[in-house]
């Protein structure tokens, strides 16, 4: 099938279960997968002008619903901290998007500035993993508290046993605070704000709407468990890469000579995958390890990373 905006002839197929495979494992770890899914789209299809982050936007706003739904229903969504991430990537998003657009419409500057954001998610999870504590402190952490209490309610099938759910305990100007597995997370407004209007800048670039990046911030600089603020990524990609798609519609009339828009077609067949993928993930994340789920995305990240970086010194 040929899809024409994007000059990309593949079987309609491939987009969908490339996007399922990838969405499924990145979902557990509060990210739609678009990080992954671009450099695919760039280096396997070919896919190199600025509509193909339009278009990984448009593939978020698609799939990533399916995700958001299982953190809602399973009482994981951290709202006020969801608020806070869009408000703070909003407008960097629209900077970021310009900046593509104006400043790198090439594809080998694209890939390796691509190579710069990857690798720099990747060394916040490779530091993370490498701590000596992070499995052997006194006290379990709530991320292994919510992987004992499973396993125990799966053992013993005790039906009445609900699985803990986020509690919003104070919300002020200067911080929020929630309860997870009896210990207390506060959130830094001021500091989550602006950490997310940089991660919009670079997400509006790249095309992910920031959740690749600010999923790993908030958890090794803000020490907040995977399992609480996957649903709060989600849900601010999600906002965002909808004014994304937006943004670069409009635009794109202003630059005649440029491809820009999204495929909505290609897009669309992503966002299917992903959609599917998602959904499977946040619900199956329970039961995978948390650092399990951090490994599987520091080695695609690192992959892919090197590897752009390399290609741009060739």
């Amino acid at each position: 099938m040929y899809f024409p905006v994007s000059g990309v002839e593949v079987n309609p197929i491939v987009p969908v279960i490339t996007a399922f495979v990838i969405s499924f494992f990145t979902s557990m770890g509060g990210v739609s997968g678009a990080f992954l899914l671009l450099p695919f789209q760039v280096s396997v299809l070919g896919f190199n002008t600025p509509s193909v982050s339009a278009t990984n936007q448009l593939y978020n706003i698609v799939s990533i619903p399916g995700g958001i739904y299982r953190y809602i229903k399973e009482g994981r969504m951290v709202w006020p901290l969801a608020g806070v991430i869009v408000l703070g990537t909003l407008p960097g998003v629209f900077i970021g998007a310009f900046l593509r657009i104006q400043y790198l419409p090439d594809p080998r500057n694209f890939k390796f500035f691509a190579g710069l954001v990857l690798l720099y998610i990747g060394l916040k999870l490779l530091r993370e993993l490498t701590k000596r504590n992070f499995e052997e402190t006194k006290k379990k952490s709530a991320e292994q508290q919510f992987r004992s209490l499973v396993k125990n309610f799966n053992a013993k099938q005790e039906v009445n046993k609900q699985i803990p759910r986020v509690k919003i305990k104070s919300i002020s100007i200067s911080k929020i605070v929630y309860e997870f597995y009896g210990q207390d997370f506060d959130i830094k407004i001021a500091g989550i704000t602006g950490i997310s209007f940089i991660v919009g800048i670079v997400g509006g670039v790249y095309g992910i709407g920031g959740g690749a990046i600010i999923a790993p911030l908030l958890v090794t600089l803000f020490g907040l468990p995977v399992y609480t603020i996957a649903g709060a990524a989600l849900m601010g990609t999600f906002v965002t890469s909808i004014a994304g798609v937006l943004f670069y519609q409009f635009i794109s009339s202003y630059y005649s000579g440029m491809v820009i828009s999204p495929d909505w077609m290609l897009g669309f067949l992503f966002g299917i995958g992903g959609f599917a993928g998602m959904y499977l993930g946040a619900r199956m994340q329970k039961y995978f390890p948390a650092k399990v789920i951090k490994w599987i995305l520091a080695i695609c990240i690192w992959f892919i990373a090197v590897n752009y970086i390399i290609s741009f010194f060739r």
